[in-house]
């Protein structure tokens, strides 16, 4: 028998070499070259699974047939996926372990089996083990089928037979092809499993949704490529010790990308948020210095969140900058132009930065609301708890407009607030009602609308 060739795959890319490296020849990633069994040659006519050419035709000659979405009955979940699931699409999830993914898929499929078929494949849990689960929640499992493999091809024969409306691999990382002699997570496998889902979905017109595992750094495990093969990229988030549960859209062919869902862990499973607004922002009783609130645009839409910050002088040694929910390089750029344009020096103390509620902060509207939030701690001047502040803030100490103005005022003025701070471009031409707006051009007209500046 011959013996079977041994190839280093590289878990980033997921190429090949013939001897090992420190690092991979194709992405230049570190220690990522893992040995495993070089796959055997097939027949190119039988890998594209049919005989015939490719026939190209014109754009303008294809139907664009409007497809009908189905609700997952989860609003949060429909939202990140962007109007609900899209026939033949394949979606990945990926979260730490325990972080409800496998819950809130087993809810979503017993509301959908109402008006849909599905099927949920385990290749981790036994079938008793979904059952209790399924009791602890407490939902009516009747309408869902369940399968216990790890077998790609026989996952695929069974859903091919059944034909559900939606297909749960939970999770793709236990998943094996007979076709390959690598162990079930490998890079190989994979890739060849994931791609013979994609081509069942798109063929079938099956809604596929796998599960995947997540590395010690929080990607997704696997070559960057697995991304790449599926529709739609979803990841849980949270913060250590919170209840609340993130789900944002990485990456989305059928809606907004970085579209965020707002979940919360409960003894019955995951509920969604319906205002994650109010959750995300504090009424405190008394005027608390070093709190503001901004408005930030995630995905679709606007999320009120509350920016903390807390200053004191440095103990000796350089001060420290620590930034929760927002990038730490950011925050020393926003101090920098403090202390040139507005004569705030921050340099001897220590500046700690946090945003409510485990939201990370990936857009520049919030640079208005950490530098009044650190003033306000410098100063120890409260900003009024009625009152939002959101723009950009450029090197040259001018605040610059933000996309979506409009919306952020009235999520505001929808919520209660009775004052804004923006941008003067942000403006609207129509007053809104119940807001008072303040236009600003420069930080320092900005700090002194607030009433923060400290006395010299």
């Amino acid at each position: 028998m011959a013996k079977a060739q041994i190839q280093y795959v590289c878990s980033e890319c997921g190429s090949g070499s013939l001897k090992w490296q420190g690092q991979c020849p194709s992405c230049g990633a570190w220690n990522s070259l893992a040995p495993g069994a070089m796959p055997r040659r097939e027949h190119r006519r039988d890998r594209r699974g049919y005989s015939g050419q490719a026939i190209g035709q014109k754009l303008v000659d294809v139907d664009s047939v409007s497809v009908s979405r189905s609700s997952t009955g989860i609003g949060e979940l429909d939202r990140v996926l962007g109007g609900g699931l899209v026939p033949g699409s394949v979606v990945l999830i990926g979260g730490d372990p325990g972080i409800g993914k496998s819950t809130l898929l087993l809810q979503a499929c017993a509301l959908q089996s109402s008006n849909a078929s599905t099927l949920y494949v385990s290749g981790e849990e036994s079938l008793q083990q979904l059952a209790m689960r399924a009791d602890r929640l407490g939902i009516d499992p009747s309408g869902i089928s369940v399968l216990s493999a790890t077998c790609v091809e026989e996952i695929v024969s069974e859903a091919e037979k059944q034909t559900p409306t939606c297909l749960v691999i939970d999770s793709v990382q236990t998943m094996y092809t007979d076709s390959l002699p690598s162990p079930p997570g490998s890079v190989n496998q994979l890739r060849d499993c994931t791609a013979h889902l994609v081509r069942m979905a798109k063929a079938t017109g099956i809604a596929v949704l796998l599960v995947g595992h997540v590395t010690k750094e929080g990607h997704i495990a696997g070559p960057r490529t697995l991304e790449h093969m599926v529709d739609v990229v979803l990841y849980f988030e949270n913060e250590s010790g919170s209840r609340f549960r993130v789900l944002r859209a990485v990456k989305n062919r059928f809606g907004a990308a970085n579209e965020l869902g707002i979940f919360v862990m409960t003894e019955t499973g995951m509920r969604e948020v319906k205002n994650p607004s109010a959750i995300f922002v504090s009424r405190h009783q008394q005027p608390v210095s070093g709190s503001v609130v901004t408005v930030v645009h995630e995905g679709s839409r606007p999320l009120l969140v509350e920016v903390q910050a807390l200053t004191d002088h440095s103990g000796g040694g350089p001060p420290r900058r620590l930034a929760v929910g927002l990038d730490r390089n950011r925050l020393a750029l926003l101090l920098a132009v403090l202390n040139r344009h507005a004569g705030i020096r921050a340099h001897d103390d220590d500046v700690f930065l946090n945003v409510v509620g485990g939201v990370r902060i990936n857009e520049t509207s919030a640079d208005l609301a950490v530098l009044a939030a650190t003033v306000s701690s410098i100063s120890e001047q409260p900003v009024a708890s009625d009152t939002v502040v959101f723009g950009e803030v450029g090197l040259a100490g001018e605040i610059r407009p933000v996309a979506y103005g409009e919306e952020r005022l009235a999520e505001a003025a929808k919520l209660g607030f009775k004052r804004a701070i923006a941008p003067r471009a942000n403006l609207p031409k129509r007053a809104i009602e119940g807001l008072e707006l303040v236009g600003v051009d420069t930080l320092s007209a900005a700090l002194q609308e607030l009433g923060v500046i400290p006395e010299t």
